[in-house]
């Protein structure tokens, strides 16, 4: 039997996880607190009994897809083995690069609107981000310090690579652009 507390835990994740969408369709500017309230299927009175504000309601959302990031880098290390690199690039660069913008990755699609939220928002990005660089290092090779600067190496090229493919029409552009990314990720890991 469900306790009450744990059915508004549930009813929460669900709330969050459609914010977590709507910013990442519009991003932080492009949505306001109508538009995500629809987006969860609540009034916005409803939506402020969940967050006390738009900016809450962000940072929450964003360390609920930081979190999903770190854990699916963990997973696949753990699935995948030595491999797990490789999976990751292909992962990335192409399911995270061609799908829908609500279901893309919460460190490409939100990471520009952090650069202009408050330093709370900022600084938990900057921890998370931390947490997901040392996963990546972590199953690296190399000495420590070089598995450090190759995991935040890897970790930009990929969220660039999928920001620069998604921004354009051209297909032919993006592929090429994942291709490159792919080849120059495989090549620093290498390194």
């Amino acid at each position: 039997m469900q306790t009450r507390k744990t059915c508004k835990s549930e009813a929460h994740q669900h709330i969050l996880d459609a914010v977590g969408r709507g910013f990442r369709k519009k991003g932080y500017s492009g949505i306001g607190v109508d538009g995500l309230a629809n987006e969860a299927g609540l009034t916005s009175g409803a939506f402020y009994g969940h967050f006390t504000s738009k900016e809450k309601a962000f940072l929450e959302a964003l360390e609920a897809g930081l979190d999903e990031v770190h854990d699916a880098i963990t997973a696949l290390q753990k699935d995948h083995g030595d491999d797990w690199l490789a999976a990751f690039a292909d992962f990335y660069l192409q399911d995270r690069r061609t799908c829908d913008p609500a279901q893309a990755c919460a460190l490409q699609s939100l990471s520009g609107d952090v650069a202009r939220m408050s330093e709370p928002v900022r600084r938990m990005y900057q921890n998370k981000l931390a947490q997901i660089a040392a996963a990546i290092a972590s199953g690296m090779p190399g000495a420590n310090q070089q598995r450090h600067d190759k995991a935040w190496a890897l970790l930009s090229l990929l969220t660039g690579a999928v920001t620069l493919a998604r921004a354009g029409v051209d297909k032919a552009q993006s592929e090429a652009i994942a291709t490159g990314a792919r080849a120059m990720a495989m090549a620093l890991v290498r390194a």
